[in-house]
């Protein structure tokens, strides 16, 4: 994993996948706050963090937040729809004016580079669906909030 995350300096310095399969540069977030977070559809933490990331945004958005959503499926299949039916979900229902990124697998060797990156920095795996990290406007990874585990 070294090798590979050797040349990156920075969250700005990675690629991801929009929800159609567009290449988005993480650059064209310099100097805002971001808060990545892996997401999920099907959980039961699914209502309060959709919710809570709506108002987040809301509240903070022209002060340079900015919320980058990765689905991910990899916690007891509670992700488990298309890209299309993830983002048509979240943003019918919870209003999402955020984008929300092609899915993605955050922990095990097909994990996201920048999720590989993320937990390079912090050094734990993601335990369950909606474990946040916070990097603040000079792209320093400021804290790693982790979800609670939801057993039910």
């Amino acid at each position: 994993m070294a090798s590979e995350l050797s040349s990156v300096q920075s969250i700005h310095d990675f690629t991801v996948k929009d929800g159609k399969g567009n290449d988005v540069e993480l650059s064209k977030y310099k100097g805002k706050v971001l808060l990545i977070v892996n997401v999920a559809s099907q959980c039961g933490l699914t209502t309060s963090n959709y919710t809570e990331l709506a108002e987040l945004y809301k509240k903070y958005k022209d002060q340079g937040l900015e919320i980058l959503a990765f689905p991910c499926n990899q916690f007891n299949g509670q992700e488990p729809g298309t890209n299309e039916e993830i983002e048509n979900f979240v943003c019918t229902r919870f209003k999402a004016e955020y984008p929300i990124f092609s899915k993605v697998d955050v922990n095990g060797s097909d994990a996201a580079p920048l999720y590989k990156y993320l937990k390079s920095v912090e050094g734990d795996e993601i335990e369950w669906n909606f474990a946040k990290f916070l990097v603040d406007k000079d792209d320093k990874l400021v804290e790693q909030l982790l979800a609670c585990h939801h057993t039910s």
